[in-house]
């Protein structure tokens, strides 16, 4: 049988706790590595990823000096050197040097050490994101913390300046909530939506996509704003532009499927609608149907499904891209998809019973089916 992979092994396993804890004692020859790496390891059959991070964050906390600003200091001393700042999309560094940003977030989000803290902060992201760890520091002290990321901004190097975005996100996947209002970070955004790395212009278009969430008009005058500035790329833009907007999209919002280039729904026909009625957890519910239009239009198809809940209510949904196309008249295309239901999701739990799909075309719900999933 094949043996499944597990990330936090991956990420978090004993050569790379070995490897982490010669970089320190390399450094600070009285660190006792072999102990370290003990009682690091010994805990990991019980422990999720997240939980590694803080555990070898305690475990640092135990083993450096007791003094914060020296054992921060010494952690500094073991980072490698920087990430490669030729690149320009998706190096996030190595995740061993996660427990890093999370002992400065622990130990030194004090007023006493907030200068030297964000500092370290600043050479940690350079070798892995501290986009986690930043955001003790957006609660505890807003402004100081908004006022220097700011200025981070304008810093050489792309991973500090994605830091910026990336770490005042409003909703930061799998990170504590931040209490800053979504216009405290727009200076940070007007500042990076003309960079010249992709990392940090989807971080952007993520960012405001968070915010889409809560305010959508101001996502909207935003990028108005953007596009007329000319700062940016034709080409930059326009990504920057269709990956803010994606929820917007599946919501429907009619500005927003405007400002992409898309109309209204009139005119366009759906038919042919084929579904299975009965699917399973673990396999794919088929459904496939056939889009017209009057008129030549660019459209953006999406699917909603209702989920049932314990309870036999279809209570949430969630709404799923399936095709961008353009439909011409005297032009049907036939669209279809398998939708998977996997089992053991960590993000919802699936329940038997009737479930529910909505076909929406440029925001507007053409069609619907009913189909029994069977757990």
């Amino acid at each position: 049988m094949e043996e499944r992979f597990s990330l936090k092994d991956h990420l978090f396993n004993p050569s790379k706790v070995a490897f982490l804890a010669r970089s320190i004692a390399n450094v600070h020859p009285a660190f006792e590595q072999e102990k370290f790496q003990k009682e690091v390891v010994q805990a990991f059959p019980q422990l999720e990823l997240k939980e590694r991070i803080a555990h070898i964050r305690q475990c640092l906390r135990h083993f450096l000096p007791a003094d914060y600003q020296e054992a921060t200091a010494v952690l500094l001393q073991a980072l490698p050197t920087p990430l490669n700042e030729e690149l320009t999309d998706n190096d996030f560094g190595d995740f061993i040097y996660a427990p890093f940003s999370d002992f400065v977030a622990n130990y030194g989000c004090s007023r006493e050490h907030l200068a030297f803290s964000l500092e370290a902060i600043k050479e940690i992201t350079k070798r892995f994101s501290a986009e986690y760890a930043i955001r003790f520091f957006i609660n505890a002290f807003p402004e100081e913390t908004m006022a220097t990321l700011l200025q981070w901004a304008n810093d050489s190097n792309y991973h500090v300046r994605r830091l910026c975005s990336e770490g005042s996100r409003p909703k930061l996947p799998w990170a504590q909530k931040i209490h800053t209002s979504a216009n405290d970070a727009l200076p940070i955004l007007h500042q990076l939506y003309a960079d010249n790395t992709r990392f940090v212009t989807r971080s952007v278009a993520n960012h405001l996509n968070d915010i889409a969430k809560i305010e959508p008009e101001l996502v909207l005058e935003t990028l108005k704003n953007w596009q007329a500035s000319d700062r940016q790329s034709e080409v930059e833009m326009s990504f920057i532009t269709k990956h803010s907007l994606r929820t917007l999209i599946k919501m429907g919002h009619p500005e927003a499927l405007r400002m992409l280039g898309f109309g209204n729904s009139a005119n366009i026909h759906l038919s042919a609608l084929q579904f299975n009625t009965r699917a399973k957890v673990g396999d794919t519910l088929s459904f496939s149907f056939e889009l017209s239009s009057n008129e030549t239009k660019t459209v953006a198809v999406d699917y909603i499904l209702y989920f049932q809940n314990k309870q036999g209510l279809m209570t949430s949904k969630k709404v799923f891209k399936l095709q961008t196309l353009v439909l011409s008249p005297s032009a049907p295309q036939t669209l279809s998809k398998r939708h998977v239901f996997r089992p053991n999701m960590t993000t919802r739990q699936l329940y038997a019973g009737i479930h529910q799909i909505d076909i929406q075309v440029n925001g507007t719900v053409l069609n619907s089916f009913q189909f029994e999933l069977e757990v």
